[in-house]
């Protein structure tokens, strides 16, 4: 007894039409899910969406995170200017330029 094995005919640019009116319901499987992929990966609620809300929920944790640290550093320079009063004169002095009476101030220019 002998068996054979049918032999598909290969799929030529020519002739791909062809074999698309001759496998109609693959075709259609083909194009349905092609179609089913695309809806999945690009609606509203699908998987370019989530990786784009992802970023944005990774960049609004690391401002929040930052900004935390700027109140955590706030807080600690405010419970130190309320109660000593030489670091109040130590701000007075860095960062608002002031100076006490009577009291001459020297400025170094660098050359140039």
């Amino acid at each position: 007894m002998k068996f054979y094995r049918k032999i598909k005919k290969q799929v030529d640019p020519e002739n791909i039409a062809e074999t698309i009116k001759e496998n109609k319901r693959t075709t259609a499987i083909v194009v349905a899910a092609f179609l089913l992929f695309l809806y999945v990966l690009f609606n509203s609620n699908g998987i370019v969406a989530r990786i784009r809300l992802e970023m944005k929920k990774t960049e609004a944790l690391e401002k929040i995170h930052v900004a935390e640290e700027e109140q955590k550093k706030l807080k600690d320079q405010s419970k130190a200017l309320d109660g000593d009063p030489k670091a109040v004169e130590k701000v007075a002095r860095e960062k608002y330029g002031m100076v006490r009476e009577n009291e001459k101030v020297y400025k170094v220019v660098p050359k140039k």
